[in-house]
């Protein structure tokens, strides 16, 4: 049988032909793909070839983009840029990567706004990384192994999208990190691999590593800072649960008082009800205006605490501490004081309880989540930079019955540590005299800042004016006179506009009283220019190399600070704790008012330190602290002429101790 073939048109076969081909190009791209997770773990990017050789943990870091910033300006260095970075961390070995740390060297004054997949160990957003920082998982802590999660990304790897500002890069040069590494004990790094705008390392076991002895935990081991704070919850349920917070101060030199604290809910939660604590607000409307008034509609919102988003929370004070409701828990009720544990170790805790109540998708037992972007402050304290939380074990509590060890369900550590205060941005001052100089050099110019006074009446950027040692009794608001007096005396010339004020409601005087062969003494005097008095004041000194010469303090309790034994923490007396407030003078109509005052001579020994120059600056502390709040220094230190009689110096002492007493007598 005769078969005959039927012709195709040439338009049919060409559209045939394509769309056989196109099919075929779909197949061969579809079978390509290698599936490597973004920040949902959706595949679509292909793995660096590096990623192939690495039995280990597998890191990158690619530079995306970056878009001038306003203002525009001609000073390269001076310029800010937008830019957008990926970073990438993946566990490419046989062993899970417990609490992973990935530190990324920044080094053009990088200013990080945002990070998708991870956390900033060093603090929150916006955060100076110019030293570079470390990145943890959040909220993938940990990276489990290939083999055992048959190659699912979402579980071995996190994506970290950053985006930030940076300075001082000129056009067409690539910004990048100095280094990336992993920080964790026990990991190896080399110098990581650059191209272009990529970088990528492979991190290994040290073998010779021993991990330190101890019980093995679940999650990363516990950090300890300068303040650390817990968040355990106590008892769980479909929609709400009970949790503690726990606030530890753990400085030597460290304190709060009247702390606030607060804290970001990510997932729509509020506050219903707190024990040994309060929130500084309570507005039903907030709550019946909000998501949580729309599915809590049987909830009466005028008994819940607070629906804020970012509350801000204090201590009750002390006499709330037996009240049935709001009291009756350990460590509460102490009007937030927070004492270092060299000062008082019962006084250096916190804690209150808080019933928090959540919303969909998250009501069940186990849908737990700590609130974020921790901070923490004092009225004249340290300023503390906290982490964010990071899952520890659960924290264990003694029984009730004595017989047993209960464990928090679950339990979050959030670590915060003190920063030095930047320039003009102290809460307390110091001012330098001696007995061999007959002027005493004042606080620096806005040491506290000048951001509430009209600088247009005053010069910011002048040093301060040398005056006489009676002059630091009074309010600078009544210097003026002396200082004008005092350097047309002393033949010094005026500025025309002048300096602006410490603006600092604390101050300390040091005054260098003598000086001899085998030793010398200085008085300390710490002034309150505030209107309320402080509690349990303490001041801490380092002393730097006339650190090991001293002896003895005689109106304070002086106390060595381990481990280098060159600081000294002074406290008042017992009944002498209270440093007061500012009052009013005899008569407020002409007198100048009176700060509160404590005063103490301290005795130092020369002996076994060799070199040792008052004059030129060993009599000076390197350091300084009021209530654990840095003390801004001078500049510079009262010289000794070449033309000094010792005579009129140390009468010019005396003169300055009598007026000090008299001071203190009359207050």
């Amino acid at each position: 049988m005769r078969v005959i073939g039927m012709k195709i048109p040439w338009d049919i076969r060409y559209s045939l032909s394509l769309l056989i081909l196109l099919s075929s190009v779909l197949f061969l791209c579809n079978g390509q793909d290698y599936g490597t997770p973004g920040e949902d773990g959706a595949g679509g990017v292909e793995p660096p070839p590096e990623m192939a050789h690495c039995n280990g943990i597998f890191m990158s870091y690619n530079f995306g983009s970056r878009e001038r910033e306003y203002p525009h300006v001609k000073n390269v260095t001076a310029q800010s840029w937008a830019f957008k970075a990926t970073a990438m961390i993946v566990n490419a070995g046989r062993e899970e990567l417990k609490g992973w740390q990935m530190f990324i060297g920044f080094r053009h004054k990088e200013l990080i706004v945002s990070a998708t997949g991870a956390s900033p160990m060093d603090g929150d957003y916006p955060l100076d990384a110019s030293n570079g920082t470390t990145f943890i998982g959040s909220p993938n802590t940990d990276l489990k192994t290939s083999i055992e999660t048959a190659g699912d990304f979402t579980q071995i790897s996190t994506n970290i999208e950053i985006t930030g500002t940076l300075f001082g890069v000129a056009k067409g040069v690539t910004p990048m990190p100095r280094t990336i590494k992993l920080t964790n004990d026990g990991w190896e790094c080399p110098a990581p691999k650059r191209k272009g705008g990529s970088m990528n390392v492979c991190c290994k076991r040290n073998p010779k590593f021993k991990n330190k002895t101890g019980p093995k935990t679940k999650f990363p081991p516990r950090r300890y800072g300068d303040l650390n704070i817990v968040y355990d919850v106590l008892q769980s349920f479909d929609s709400n649960y009970l949790a503690q917070v726990t606030i530890d101060n753990d400085n030597p030199l460290g304190r709060l008082d009247r702390w606030n604290l607060t804290f970001e809910w990510m997932r729509g939660e509020f506050i219903n009800t707190m024990r040994g604590a309060y929130t500084h607000k309570k507005d039903p409307s907030e709550c019946l205006y909000s998501k949580a008034g729309q599915y809590y509609k049987d909830l009466d919102f005028s008994q819940v605490m607070n629906c804020q988003k970012k509350p801000a929370i204090s201590d009750l004070p002390p006499e709330k501490k037996d009240d049935n409701v709001t009291g009756k828990l350990p460590f509460c009720c102490k009007n937030g004081t927070l004492l270092p544990p060299t000062m008082d170790p019962s006084k250096s805790r916190s804690m209150f309880q808080l019933q928090v109540f959540k919303l969909p998708p998250d009501l069940n037992r186990t849908a737990l989540y700590p609130p974020q972007h921790w901070k923490i402050d004092g009225i004249l304290n340290p300023q503390y930079k906290c982490g964010a939380p990071v899952r520890v074990d659960p924290s264990p509590f003694p029984d009730p019955s004595g017989l047993q060890i209960t464990y928090a369900i679950a339990s979050w550590q959030v670590v915060c540590n003190i920063t030095k205060p930047k320039a003009q941005a102290s809460r307390c001052c110091v001012s330098f005299s001696a007995f061999y100089n007959s002027s005493a050099i004042p606080c620096n110019t806005c040491a506290c800042g000048c951001n509430d006074i009209d600088t247009d009446t005053c010069d910011a950027h002048r040093n301060p004016l040398l005056l006489p040692p009676d002059a630091l009794l009074v309010p600078f608001d009544n210097r003026t006179l002396k200082a004008r007096a005092w350097a047309k005396q002393n033949h010094m010339s005026l500025p025309k506009k002048l300096p602006c004020p410490d603006n600092c409601g604390v101050s300390i005087n040091w005054h260098v009283s003598t000086d001899y062969k085998t030793g010398w003494t200085a008085r300390l005097t710490v002034f309150n220019w505030r209107n309320f008095a402080f509690e349990d004041w303490f001041v801490a000194i380092d002393m730097g190399k006339a650190g090991p010469g001293y002896e003895n303090v005689y109106s304070f309790n002086g106390t060595r600070v381990p481990p280098n034994n060159r600081t000294f923490l002074f406290q008042g007396l017992r009944d002498m704790n209270y440093l007061v407030g500012q009052v009013n003078g005899t008569n407020p109509l002409r007198d100048p008012p009176v700060p509160g005052k404590q005063q103490s001579v301290i005795s130092f020994s020369k002996k076994n330190i060799k070199g040792l120059n008052i004059p030129e600056g060993d009599g000076f502390p390197t350091r300084l602290f009021f209530n654990g709040e840095e003390c801004a220094l001078p500049t510079h230190f009262p010289k000794k002429s070449s033309g000094h009689r010792r005579g009129i110096s140390v009468l010019m002492s005396l003169v300055f101790a009598t007026v000090a007493a008299f001071a203190l007598m009359m207050d």
